[in-house]
């Protein structure tokens, strides 16, 4: 370069928003959340917000042998329908609300949780909406928000999408941990209501009310008495304050949660050797979605059950010892539950009757 010429397309220079990444829309962004995030503050919280790194110190002074569980997991297309419908503060409630139930199988409680948002570009009210939703969900469930990433990274999405993962960190006493070993041949099915798809199968949803049938996320469903956009975005349900109890007293041997697999793979992820689950498909009323998506794309029913929840969102596996007080437990919370099957002795697997 001879002296005298530019050293750019401008006499300034690039900068990082020449390249599509604009920081001072995550500042905006930031500013928008700061008081969502700090009230989901637990006791537990040391670090102040702006940190390199969260800080938690939890209080397990009434736990023998603590043990943390943690996990992480996303919302898949879903976010399609929140991308279409422009409606973003759901999504986040959806992912926390999976995380916390995700742990809860396995007898922990929440004690933190991180989120990660990545976009092309970023709307600092599509990042707030977001944001708040996940914080909605963790105070909620009794969880700090302590931290998460916000990355903007053009001409790696779309125009007008992202994505969002989650991370939760729980407790439970080692004595209280459910494996699965406690469960039996005998051990009642009680089923607890979803709200829907939660959030899974909405790749074949998706197919099915929008190409298939040509719907719009805009168009109302007479059958279903609601947009299909509105269908689609029922929030995922956490079942903690529901079944935090019965996982104490030792009512439950076990916990399913119905997500990607249906009843048909996840039933058996808590099954010992010798045991396999009977579901008896009459034994609870099947949401009108579900007969929808079966009916007008022609899914056989075996495809049915692997892939969506079928409006069972959670199974507990209940020994006889606690069945009368975990059904008088959901009674007394108005909790709808319905005995679909039971453990019976077998090689494994989901058996349909």
């Amino acid at each position: 370069m001879r002296d005298g010429e530019e050293s750019g397309p401008g006499r300034e220079g690039l900068r990082y928003r020449d390249a599509g990444v604009d920081i001072d829309a995550q500042d905006e962004a930031l500013r928008r959340i700061k008081a969502s995030l700090r009230a989901t503050r637990t006791p537990g919280v040391l670090a102040d917000l702006g940190a390199f790194g969260g800080m938690f110190a939890p209080d397990l002074s009434g736990m023998a042998q603590p043990v943390l569980v943690a996990s992480c997991d996303g919302v898949g297309t879903k976010l399609k329908v929140a991308f279409e419908t422009g409606v973003h503060d759901t999504v986040g409630r959806d992912l926390v609300n999976h995380c916390v139930d995700d742990i809860l199988v396995q007898g922990a409680t929440p004690l933190f949780f991180l989120d990660y948002v990545a976009t092309g570009r970023l709307d600092p009210g599509v990042l707030a909406a977001v944001v708040e939703g996940v914080a909605r969900g963790c105070r909620e469930n009794g969880c700090a928000l302590l931290g998460g990433e916000t990355a903007e990274m053009p001409g790696f999405y779309e125009a007008g999408e992202y994505d969002v993962a989650g991370f939760i960190v729980g407790v439970v006493d080692r004595s209280r941990v459910l494996d699965g070993s406690r469960v039996a041949a005998g051990d009642v099915l009680v089923g607890l209501p979803s709200a829907g798809l939660h959030t899974n199968g909405y790749s074949l949803a998706r197919k099915i009310f929008f190409e298939v049938l040509g719907l719009r996320a805009a168009s109302f469903v007479e059958e279903l008495g609601d947009t299909a956009g509105g269908v689609l975005l029922r929030e995922h349900r956490s079942y903690l304050a529901i079944l935090e109890r019965p996982v104490r007293e030792g009512w439950v041997s076990a916990l399913a949660h119905v997500t990607g697999g249906g009843l048909t793979d996840n039933l058996p992820r808590v099954l010992p050797a010798g045991t396999a689950a009977r579901v008896d498909r009459g034994s609870w009323e099947v949401p009108a979605l579900f007969g929808f998506l079966r009916e007008r794309g022609n899914v056989p029913e075996p495809e049915m059950f692997r892939t969506f929840n079928m409006g069972i969102g959670m199974v507990a596996f209940v020994p006889a010892s606690g069945l009368r007080d975990l059904e008088a437990h959901l009674d007394a919370l108005g909790e709808p539950h319905h005995r679909i099957g039971a453990v019976v002795e077998g090689g494994g697997g989901t058996i349909y009757a």
